[in-house]
């Protein structure tokens, strides 16, 4: 009986614990059930149980949904300063904080009599502006725009030289006035300002003449900048920083001089993480970007395969080849082999994306493709440039050797920044130096053939892309001549600066001379060899403003023979259409054809105005007028679709550079040409 008790008791006991776990929720079944039911955070992850952790998901989170990037801004610097060297256009400034801020500086330099310099007709008081470009290093160059002040009695800063001025950050502040911030950077260097003609001057158009850029003339004192990624607020702790680091580090590292593997991102705060930048990334700091954001912020190796698997039917896709491939390349290495299946795609687009992934992924099989790309597609003219640049292979030198010998001019100057990025020691673009200023190139393209077809070439056109003269606004202060057999034609009267360049009808040589006051003569017979010319201006001091003057002046007298360009840059966010099949004996079969109108292409844009890598920006932000006109071209393209694919040709090989003459006789070529140069460089000058 007592046994019989006791064993009733333990019953009891059994069955009471068991109801209490279930109303204190103590199953553990249901602590697993509970769990899975809950948002996972990044936090969590490591929590998840052994089923979860090899769940086979596709929804994949990636790093740009957790974080934002910082350091793509531009610091906007301001200065003063002083030119000098004026032909008698100079002014004694009026009294201002400019002109105070001006003396304490020249005092501090110790000048002697600052305010009988400031008097002379020689000198002008300007201020300097700049814009620190992102991810300068300390000691990089940039431009540099000065500016004559409203109430300034100067009337023009033609032929002067900058001196030294320091830049800084500025900002007015109620009841305080003008404060200054550190000093970011340093100016100095002869002033560009745009050629004008006689008859402009009389226009009233003389104002253009108070204002000025110095290419390459600002050089950064500042630390050097780098990029960040900020994590979301409600994201943010020191694990999940740490986590993006190892994560970025993994995909992107590189070695240091002990061969030591060191990663590319550092966690600094629970919020923050200091993101440095992939060498082979150098000039195209957006698609760095772009990749950061698409690699895994979790993701299990069974998830990535399944993920890539996706991927592999995504980038045959036109419509999906661009996101696929970026995801593909944030993967890494083992992407390859599903990129180099897509070269083998018909359609451009999707061999396209896929090739400037492989290059990033410095795998040189999509060169072919590339090179195709930006001999055919505008649109992806500037991106395939760029990705060439970065493989250093030689079958890259090749075909951009040969793109530079295209008719369009664009693509000819293009790749030629594409080479002297990729190597500036190249033999056949390797420049010479012109007394520190800027560099002349002068290319044999004429001894150069073309293989390969150009989409833009007329009956008779020269098989080489003919002559051509480019020279630069921004950035980089250089002369390229695509032809190194290039004359000028006689009779012919130039001027650059102070040096006159003269030759009568007929003759075989040309006369390069300068005089100058309380100093000896010189005089000088070349022959009319262009690049010849350019040598001897500068051995007499002639400038590179004076040099582009010179060129610009001749070309306007119908002195050049070829064309003459100033920044023909390939740009970004440019429509691509995609063809469309000819289905129209299907649909007459069918008896659905109702109008014999042609279908209307897809249009797709090809990234934006603000991912132009770095080789072809100009430098400057965009302005609100230019987003205006972003904003309308995005909404007039879809509605201008029909017009534009009529107006250019069968592949839509419509550009900015490319469709400067309008269709007119041959008489009127000439003159067209002749003010399109002019009519760029104010374009190029205002951007």
């Amino acid at each position: 009986m007592k046994n019989t008790v006791n064993l009733l008791i333990v019953v009891l006991i059994v069955a009471a614990g068991f109801t209490g776990c279930q109303k204190l929720n103590l199953n553990p079944q249901s602590w697993l059930k509970s769990a899975s039911m809950r948002s996972q955070s990044p936090d969590e992850d490591d929590d998840r149980s052994e089923i979860e952790k090899f769940e086979t998901k596709v929804e994949t989170p990636f790093i740009g949904e957790y974080t934002q990037i910082t350091g793509k801004n531009l610091i906007a610097l301001q200065g003063v300063g002083l030119v000098t060297g004026l032909n008698g256009t100079g002014g004694n400034p009026p009294p201002s904080v400019h002109r105070e801020a001006l003396l304490r500086e020249m005092r501090r330099r110790n000048v002697k009599n600052p305010n009988q310099i400031l008097r002379s007709p020689s000198t002008a008081l300007v201020i300097v502006k700049a814009y620190l470009p992102p991810l300068i290093r300390k000691g990089e160059t940039f431009d540099v725009e000065v500016y004559l002040p409203g109430n300034s009695e100067a009337t023009s800063l033609e032929g002067g030289w900058l001196m030294e001025s320091y830049l800084a950050e500025q900002a007015m502040i109620q009841g305080r006035g003008l404060l200054k911030g550190h000093i970011l950077a340093k100016a100095q260097g002869p002033i560009l300002i745009p050629p004008m003609a006689e008859e402009d001057r009389k226009k009233g158009t003389s104002g253009l003449l108070r204002r000025g850029r110095i290419l390459a003339g600002g050089v950064s004192v500042a630390e050097d900048r780098d990029l960040a990624l900020y994590l979301r607020n409600d994201f943010k702790s020191i694990r999940n920083a740490q986590r993006i680091a190892n994560r970025i580090g993994t995909r992107f590292h590189h070695f240091d001089r002990y061969g030591i593997e060191e990663p590319l991102a550092e966690a600094k705060t629970d919020k923050k993480v200091v993101l440095k930048l992939k060498p082979r990334y150098k000039h195209n700091d957006s698609r760095y970007l772009q990749v950061v954001r698409y690699i895994a912020f979790r993701e299990t190796d069974v998830a990535q395969r399944v993920r890539m698997q996706k991927l592999t039917e995504d980038i045959m896709i036109p419509e999906k080849a661009e996101r696929a491939s970026i995801e593909l390349e944030a993967i890494g290495k083992k992407s390859i082999p599903i990129l180099k299946s897509a070269l083998k795609n018909p359609l451009l687009e999707v061999r396209f994306h896929a090739a400037v992934a492989l290059a990033y992924l410095d795998d040189g099989s999509g060169i072919k493709d590339l090179a195709e790309a930006a001999r055919e597609e505008p649109a992806f003219r500037v991106y395939a440039l760029a990705a060439m640049s970065a493989l250093d292979e030689p079958e890259a030198h090749l075909h951009l050797r040969e793109l530079m010998c295209m008719t369009s001019a664009e693509t000819r100057y293009g790749a030629f920044r594409a080479l002297w990025t990729l190597d500036k020691n190249d033999p056949f673009i390797r420049g010479e130096d012109m007394n520190g200023q800027f560099l002349l190139h002068v290319l044999q393209t004429e001894l150069e053939t073309v293989t390969t077809h150009d989409p833009n070439a007329k009956p008779g056109s020269p098989k080489n892309g003919g002559p051509m003269i480019h020279i630069t606004h921004r950035k980089h202060p250089e002369v390229v001549l695509f032809g190194s057999e290039q004359e000028f034609r006689v009779p012919l009267t130039v001027r650059a600066g102070k040096v006159l360049v003269t030759g009568a009808p007929g003759v075989e040589q040309l006369t390069v001379s300068k005089y100058e006051v309380g100093e000896p003569d010189q005089r000088k017979l070349v022959p009319k060899n262009i690049a010849v010319v350019i040598r001897t201006a500068v051995e007499m001091g002639a400038s590179y403003p004076d040099i582009a003057q010179m060129i610009l002046q001749a070309h306007q007298q119908g002195n050049v023979e070829g064309q003459v360009e100033i920044d023909a840059l390939p740009e970004g966010g440019r429509m691509y259409y995609r063809p469309v099949h000819d289905d129209s004996l299907l649909a007459l079969k069918s008896g659905d054809m109702k109008s014999s109108k042609s279908k209307r292409k897809k249009g797709s844009r090809v990234g934006n105005q603000n991912m132009v890598p770095n080789i072809f920006t100009t430098g400057a932000p965009s302005t609100s007028s230019s987003r205006r006109s972003i904003n309308r071209d995005a909404e007039s393209d879809e509605e201008s679709a029909d017009e534009t694919v009529d107006q250019s040709d069968s592949k839509g090989k419509a550009t900015l550079v490319d469709s400067r003459k309008p269709k007119s006789t041959e008489d009127d070529d000439d003159k067209f040409v002749k003010q399109s140069a002019f009519q760029s460089w104010f374009r190029y000058f205002y951007k």
